[in-house]
């Protein structure tokens, strides 16, 4: 059996991972402080693109520190009584045979906000454990992950540059004494968009390809998913050009949430005329997305977009690559995601109460008011409440404390 090139080549130290070296220090200060007890978080969260080595700097790691590597992954998250049963146990004891133990929870990504235990359960496994947890993700910035990010130290990773991908390539090429031209592998580093393990991946079919016809236009662009903080960053930061128009493509949002970050972070990089020029586009691209909404013109699209890309990035004059600049998160989205947040745990809590007291779930949501009231610790330990369910009981019993005490008053 062939083995992937990309395992068989895996880094088995620091020294041989390009490209992290900032990834590489934050890992080891978060061990060397969870090891002396003075660590502020007991999880690290590594995220950033694929094929980066977030995953590599778990195993290397481990290996260093002749620690044992739990490994998870999402499918494991996604059911309460496994994580109870497997991870529970795990982060709680001490390894037999290594000097230690570190916990690995790979690709957090594919655990959604409906899967049963899911986040809310490597949350609450998260403050209990012994041992360290790192985690790694791709986008850490979406909603589903607000708490996790708060239970943990973030480390970002970066795309891999071209010249230390290509160096790579060329370092396989050698080994495998299989001769690759020049020019094809700098064509599959160039198209690999910063993905390293993608790039091992297509120099391992040119090389076992069985026709030896493999030329450069045979690898494919890798499609990469961009991050929101990143695009602003592109869209406020590089010069203005005919690519500008597609600054959001590979960004996983909606065109109308996109716009709301555009509008917070405005102010942040624009001033004076800048700053009207910069909202006079942004209210053309509100113009046009009205007109789709109310017409169903669905090529304004176009017009929407191009105003929120290429309109706004022309209104800054002078742009600096190299200047950094914090960009904040619209506070009016939080706010949506807050309330549909509230409104999800009261729909899961009336579900369950209907399951278990066999009332329909309409009924159960229009008498909601009263089950918060009945509910006691027997029957929210029947109806299996997560710690999520709970907190959100106990406010809304206190919102309804309150409500009744303004009552008396105001009847007084």
């Amino acid at each position: 059996m062939t083995i992937p090139l990309s395992e068989k080549h895996r880094p088995k130290s620091f020294a041989q991972i390009k490209g992290q070296d900032l990834a590489i220090s934050k890992l080891r200060a978060f061990f060397y402080d969870f090891s002396r007890g003075v660590a502020k978080r007991k999880a690290i969260l590594l995220h950033g693109p694929a094929g980066v080595g977030k995953t590599t700097l778990a195993h290397v790691l481990a290996k260093e520190k002749g620690f044992e590597l739990f490994e998870l992954n999402a499918s494991d998250l996604r059911n309460r009584a496994k994580l109870e049963e497997v991870m529970k146990p795990s982060t709680e004891q001490a390894s037999l045979f290594a000097k230690g133990k570190i916990i690995l929870v790979d690709e957090v990504d594919g655990v959604t906000a409906t899967d049963y235990g899911g986040l809310a359960e490597l949350i609450s496994l998260i403050e209990k454990t012994k041992h360290p947890i790192i985690i790694t993700a791709n986008d850490v910035w979406l909603q589903k992950f607000s708490i996790l990010r708060q239970k943990c130290e973030l480390v970002k990773f970066s795309e891999i540059t071209f010249p230390v991908i290509l160096e790579v390539l060329r370092n396989i090429a050698k080994i495998e004494n299989k001769p690759v031209e020049e020019n094809l592998l700098r064509g599959i580093a160039s198209k690999s968009r910063g993905d390293m393990r993608a790039a091992i991946n297509d120099l391992q079919s040119v090389i076992h390809n069985t026709n030896g016809e493999t030329v450069e236009g045979d690898i494919g662009v890798r499609e990469k998913s961009l991050d929101i903080f990143n695009a602003i960053k592109n869209l406020f930061k590089l010069e203005t050009s005919k690519d500008t128009i597609n600054t959001f493509d590979d960004v996983d949002m909606e065109l109308d949430q996109i716009s709301l970050w555009v509008e917070k972070n405005i102010p942040t990089e624009c001033r004076g005329k800048e700053l009207v020029k910069a909202f006079e586009a942004l209210s053309k691209a509100d113009v046009f997305k009205g007109r789709i909404y109310r017409q169903q013109y669905w090529r304004f699209l176009f017009y929407q977009n191009f105003f929120l890309t290429a309109g706004i990035s022309a209104a800054k004059k002078f742009k600096n690559p190299e200047q950094f600049t914090k960009y904040d998160r619209p506070t009016r989205v939080l706010k949506i995601w807050m309330a549909n947040q509230k409104n999800a745990r009261k729909k899961s809590i009336a579900i369950k109460y209907a399951e278990l007291t066999h009332i329909s779930k309409k009924k159960a949501m229009r008498d909601f008011f009263m089950i918060a009231l009945i509910l006691d610790d027997n029957l929210a330990k029947k109806m299996d409440l997560s710690d999520a369910e709970k907190e959100f009981l106990t406010e809304y019993r206190g919102a309804l404390k309150v409500a009744h005490n303004l009552n008396r008053f105001v009847l007084k």
